[in-house]
């Protein structure tokens, strides 16, 4: 388990330096106090109820990163305290810890924010490249221009579609810290596909899905003129796909559910950015998704097993 827990962690600093790159102080000093909290949280907990610690597996780390990485910048100090302790404990260790969790322990603890402190977690900071200070400029994300002003203004704002792609595929946009820079989220994924701590099934279901109901549904024209693209490249769903919707112990262990898990987080994804009151839905789509899994798991068990004994019948 350490091992690959440290894999992710490791598979995630792409993102992390972009974000530092991007964002400067701001991205470290969230991440780093998301890290520390989660790992303080887990530590103290265990050691209060005379447990044998387990922050050396690399699971508090892990939640702490990914929760800084889906946090915007420039949030003050209890903002990841509150969502760290809410992900750890709440979410993780009442439940039993690692292996016993039913939702997503990092997703959980941005959502409890976003309802509980909306404003602070809807502030975005627009990236600089040059270590921006606290008093950052302040704009609105892409997917906050397409839903509340189209298309044509958000082309408008990158200067051309050309631009606005490239923006999008390398990081410089506002959005959460981790979420930006795509091509340094795919380097990671990349490794933890390499190495096999996870399958093509739920990312590629997922992201495939979105692009076909954005090209359907989303466009401002009628059916088929959506651009696939601009949801495809916006937004937390690489981070979420790949890092996220993959955890072991909350999402279904059989590759067929994996893929009708996969295609369900990305319908809700779209219903949310389409016709929802957020203009993100991934966070939302991946705590439903989970929700689902062992009934997922069940159903795809069961019509194996039923297949597999009907053939059996067959041959005798």
């Amino acid at each position: 388990v350490g091992r690959i827990m440290w894999t992710v962690n490791l598979s995630l600093l792409p993102a992390f330096i972009m974000s530092v790159y991007y964002f400067g102080p701001l991205a470290a000093y969230v991440t780093g106090l998301c890290i520390l909290s989660a790992v303080l949280s887990e530590h103290i907990y265990q050691t209060a109820l005379k447990k044998k610690t387990t922050i050396a597996d690399g699971s508090a780390f892990l939640t702490g990163l990914l929760l800084g990485l889906n946090l915007p910048p420039g949030v003050p100090f209890y903002i990841p305290v509150v969502g760290s302790f809410v992900a750890i404990i709440l979410t993780k260790l009442l439940f039993g810890g690692l292996g016993y969790n039913i939702f997503n322990p990092a997703l959980i603890g941005r959502a409890f924010l976003l309802i509980s402190f909306p404003k602070l977690m809807t502030i975005w900071y627009a990236p600089t490249a040059q270590f921006v200070a606290l008093d950052a400029k302040t704009t609105a994300t892409p997917l906050g221009l397409l839903k509340e002003e189209g298309l044509t203004k958000l082309i408008e704002v990158f200067g051309d579609k050309s631009d606005l792609y490239m923006s999008l595929l390398v990081g410089h946009r506002a959005g959460s810290l981790g979420e930006t820079s795509v091509i340094a989220l795919l380097i990671g994924a990349a490794l933890l596909l390499y190495r096999g701590y996870i399958t093509w099934h739920i990312p590629v279901s997922f992201i495939a899905t979105v692009g076909v109901m954005a090209w359907t549904l989303g466009g401002d024209s009628g059916l088929f003129t959506g651009d696939p693209i601009v949801h495809l490249l916006s937004g937390g769903l690489i981070l979420g796909a790949f890092f996220m919707a993959t955890d072991y112990v909350t999402c279904p262990s059989i590759r067929k559910g994996q893929i009708i898990f996969g295609i369900g987080c990305g319908a809700i994804t779209m219903l949310i950015r389409l016709k929802g009151g957020f203009p993100e839905g991934v966070m939302f789509a991946i705590l439903l998704m989970n929700c689902f899994a062992p009934l997922i798991d069940r159903s795809v068990k069961s019509k194996m097993f039923g297949a597999i004994k009907e053939q059996k019948e067959q041959k005798k």
